[in-house]
């Protein structure tokens, strides 16, 4: 079992940047993929970006593609998620997730398809 803890959220202005952490307690991290979802008010949650468990396989939603960046250090079992040139319409808690097991290449992105999530940590930007 791994726990998650998102933080490095905040309020920022438009065009701004911040940097996400997800930082996990429990098994080795470098037995999960992980993912970064958002959820802003009265919609549903959805995919940002993920990363495979090597780190080598990376995707994005074409939302945020060429803002985004996601890196993990497994050593010290945190994932990154660097977001750049933020819009009002990133506004949303944003949260990571864990698949345990997945093949050493896989990117996961279905919501469904993750079996642990952190708390999340909300993302505001201002225009």
């Amino acid at each position: 079992q791994v726990q998650l803890v998102e933080s490095g959220g905040g309020l920022v202005q438009a065009g701004g940047s911040l940097r996400l952490s997800c930082a996990a307690t429990g098994r080795t991290f470098s037995s999960y993929a992980v993912g970064w979802f958002r959820q802003a008010p009265g919609k549903e949650r959805e995919f940002v970006t993920a990363i495979s468990r090597s780190g080598g396989g990376i995707y994005y939603a074409d939302s945020v593609k060429g803002r985004f960046t996601i890196s993990r250090d497994n050593a010290n079992y945190t994932v990154y998620l660097q977001m750049n040139t933020l819009k009002p319409e990133d506004t949303a808690v944003y949260y990571c997730a864990a698949k345990l097991y997945a093949n050493l290449h896989t990117i996961v992105t279905g919501k469904n398809d993750y079996n642990y999530w952190g708390q999340g940590t909300q993302v505001t930007v201002s225009s």
